[in-house]
Formats: structure tokens, C-alpha cells, sequence
């Protein structure tokens, strides 16, 4: 796999809640680090997305913005 992300963190499939549209996919990235995404349940069935798969996040952004109170 080639991609121009930067940014690709591999991990494990946690869970994946699919709704009639979208699922929501959850990957630990570290023992109790996870990171969430929403995706179509079309690409779900299609990747083959299943708890306990390995599975990359690929992150493209220009931009990263943090807040604080």
C-alpha cells in the first residue's frame, strides 16, 4: 500500500456499530488508545471491516487545530 497521507497509524478493529448508512469503526491504536471513525457501511462490508481485524486510520489534513478552555 502507497499513499500520499503522511499520516497512517495501524491497529486493531475494536468494534464496528453499523446504522443504516454509516458504521462507526473503532481501532486501538495502543493498549487503551483508540481512534474512532465514521465511514459508509458500504466500505465496511466492502474492506471486509470485522472486530479483530488489523486495520490502518490514514489521516490527510492541512490543517490541525487544538483548543482549550
Amino acid at each position: 500500500m502507497k499513499l500520499s497521507a503522511r499520516n497512517t497509524i495501524k491497529g486493531t478493529v475494536k468494534s464496528v456499530v453499523a446504522g443504516v448508512v454509516n458504521a462507526e469503526v473503532v481501532l486501538e491504536i495502543a493498549p487503551g488508545v483508540e481512534l474512532v471513525s465514521i465511514v459508509t457501511k458500504e466500505s465496511v462490508e466492502y474492506l471486509g471491516i470485522i472486530e479483530g481485524k488489523e486495520a490502518y486510520a490514514v489521516i490527510k489534513a492541512s490543517n490541525v487545530m487544538i483548543a482549550v478552555d
